[in-house]
């Protein structure tokens, strides 16, 4: 009698639009996919009542406008705001949440679909942003309070937050593996697929398809991807991108088209990406110091490793992750 080796049930996939990307989740169980995919929009949806600078009711817009006053917040605003303030700790504010006034003053003052691809306007008077450090928080009382005229931009951490935590609660309710990749913010968790999940991503989130890209098998922990090629309109004839320099409040000189970084979780390593993007050519001993694996694209192309990157090798059509 002979029996026949098991059949591999390739991963569910479900994706959709959300928080201004496309949200793809991925289960290793087809059958937990709906409830995995419920925790993924209560997830999703919390975090843009929470954290969205463009709905008038979020409680971020009523944090900023309430600047100068303390305020007190709720527990998942708190608990985005201090992923914030680590992130600006770990990367010596290269990463700083009181950018908002900038990158609103750049033109991106409402949702990236609706910002205007050639703004004739003139370019706003560049000054750097207020400073994490003036930033007055209490955690054990959850009270806020922000300079006269600071606005906070969650962006670099609210979304990676959202992918640790979506991935962390899928794979608990659904009980299998799961990955979470919100528009490159990506982060798994529960047993992986054998042989790992599969990432393929692009230098250029919009340009060659999946079997064009590298790719990586991730295990454990969470990638993020950061670049300049994406997000980008023109204001007075000059090309800006949304990844604002704190020091200067200028849109960061393009040095690099993306860096993707693996750490333990998509807050970390979203943070050092971006990071890498701010530091310019300073970013690869600055990173080579973090000891994250990355892998920098520079502007013309050329690959930096560092970490223990390992070597690009081709995706295939069924790889996952950032495309």
């Amino acid at each position: 009698m002979t029996t026949s080796p098991p059949t591999m049930t390739p991963p569910a996939e479900a994706a959709f639009p959300a928080l201004g990307t496309t949200a793809v989740l991925l289960v290793t169980d087809p059958a937990a996919l709906p409830a995995a995919e419920a925790v993924l929009r209560t997830e999703l949806a919390a975090v843009d009542a929470t954290c969205s600078r463009f709905r008038a009711d979020s409680e971020l817009t009523r944090v900023n406008l309430a600047a100068g006053t303390p305020v007190t917040v709720g527990p998942r605003f708190a608990e985005a705001l201090e992923a914030a303030l680590r992130a600006a700790e770990l990367t010596d504010g290269a990463v700083d949440p009181t950018v908002g006034r900038a990158v609103i003053a750049l033109g991106y003052d409402r949702t990236f679909a609706s910002v205007r691809p050639e703004d004739a306007r003139p370019l706003p008077v560049f000054r750097p942003a207020p400073g994490w450090r003036r930033i007055g928080w209490n955690p054990r009382t959850r009270t806020l309070h922000l300079p006269p005229g600071t606005f906070l931009d969650l962006g670099a951490t609210a979304k990676a937050l959202t992918a640790d935590r979506a991935a962390r609660r899928a794979a608990a309710t659904a009980g299998c593996g799961v990955m979470v990749n919100l528009g490159g913010d990506l982060a798994v968790a529960g047993p992986p697929p054998d042989g790992g999940w599969r990432i393929a991503f692009a230098d250029d989130h919009a340009g060659p398809a999946p079997d064009h890209c590298p790719a990586v098998t991730v295990t454990t922990g969470a990638l993020a991807t950061s670049g300049i090629r994406v997000r980008t309109w023109r204001r007075a004839g000059r090309t800006v991108h949304h990844i604002v320099d704190p020091a200067t409040g200028e849109p960061a000189a393009p040095v690099w088209r993306t860096v993707t970084v693996a750490a333990a979780t998509c807050v970390d390593a979203n943070a050092a990406s971006t990071a890498a993007i701010v530091r310019g050519h300073a970013a690869v001993d600055w990173l080579r110091g973090t000891g994250l694996p990355a892998r920098l694209v520079a502007e013309d192309g050329q690959v930096v490793r560092v970490g223990g990157w390992p070597p690009d090798t081709p995706a295939t059509a069924s790889d996952g992750g950032p495309r």
